[in-house]
């Protein structure tokens, strides 16, 4: 019931954006959204735009920006889905042959009102969002894994700085992946959470402080096909994280709730220059980078 998908935002020379309509074979046969689809497991979202684009359309993109990380819950399914803006650099347009997609287009943007679009698309163009009144697909009831190889996971992150220029990290517990090393608070989004509102949670779990999210810095990904966490055992996690400016205007003593739930065993703020001497994660020393050279955005 969770899935990570990404799209693309495509305008040629005239102000056409690039739509795709799903398919017969589609859970929305009939609807209009941008070109793109699910992230194979160990894929980097922007990888799996270039590729979904070229299966969808016969063109060859290439990712020119980032412009959102959006979730929604349709028919009890969770999709979290990262959006980038694309160009074209070369290829032909055409239909998808035997595809989740029926037709490819360039739709003028007077034209975009009368089409029947995904709310996601509509929100992300600027257009006011219909919900979804389209029964559910018949689709097989799975049983439960009572011990999971391998899943994909989403999270949110914030690189969260005070006025003074301090920088707030999250020392992970004993029993997680990375161990011992300090990270960015954040973590996972809740069936039918927004990456935003997760983060802002996670931020007041996992270190009692209140912040704004003022920017989307990033999205990458980590797989690791060995990963050994509180299940006991190993498990092939794919896991994509999207990466936010937080402010954090009125700080406090960092300190970790109960709320956290044991994956955080401290939380503190650091100058940049302390923090760069600690054991971080990669997602934590890029950040920690950034407000070195000035290019953490945000302010």
């Amino acid at each position: 019931m969770r899935r990570i998908a990404a799209y693309g935002v495509c305008r040629d020379p005239d102000g056409r954006v690039l739509m795709a309509r799903g398919s017969p074979a589609a859970d929305l046969p009939g609807f209009w959204q941008m070109p793109g689809g699910g992230l194979d497991h160990g894929e980097h979202p922007a990888d799996a735009v270039v590729r979904e684009i070229a299966e969808e359309t016969g063109l060859t993109v290439v990712v020119t920006g980032l412009r959102a990380a959006v979730s929604d819950v349709l028919w009890g399914s969770h999709t979290d889905r990262v959006i980038y803006d694309v160009a074209v650099r070369g290829g032909t347009l055409r239909n998808e042959p035997d595809g989740s997609t029926d037709l490819a287009a360039w739709i003028p943007l007077a034209d975009l009102p009368g089409l029947v679009l995904m709310p996601f698309t509509a929100e992300l163009l600027g257009l006011p969002p219909e919900p979804v009144t389209v029964p559910a697909p018949a689709r097989p009831v799975l049983p439960a894994e009572p011990r999971p190889a391998r899943g994909q996971r989403f999270a949110a992150y914030g690189l969260a700085t005070d006025p003074a220029g301090r920088v707030l990290l999250t020392l992970i517990a004993e029993g997680y992946p990375g161990a011992g090393k300090w990270h960015l608070p954040g973590g996972g989004i809740d069936h039918g959470e927004q990456p935003v509102t997760a983060l802002l949670r996670e931020l007041a779990e996992e270190a009692d402080q209140v912040g704004e999210v003022t920017d989307l810095l990033d999205v990458n990904h980590v797989h690791n096909p060995q990963a050994l966490g509180p299940e006991g055992y190993p498990i092939d996690w794919h896991a994509v994280w999207a990466i936010f400016r937080v402010r954090v205007g009125a700080p406090t003593e960092a300190r970790v709730t109960e709320a956290a739930g044991g994956s955080t065993a401290r939380a503190e703020w650091f100058s940049p220059v302390e923090a760069a001497a600690l054991p971080m994660t990669n997602v934590a020393a890029a950040g920690v980078s950034r407000l070195a050279t000035g290019l953490g955005g945000g302010g």
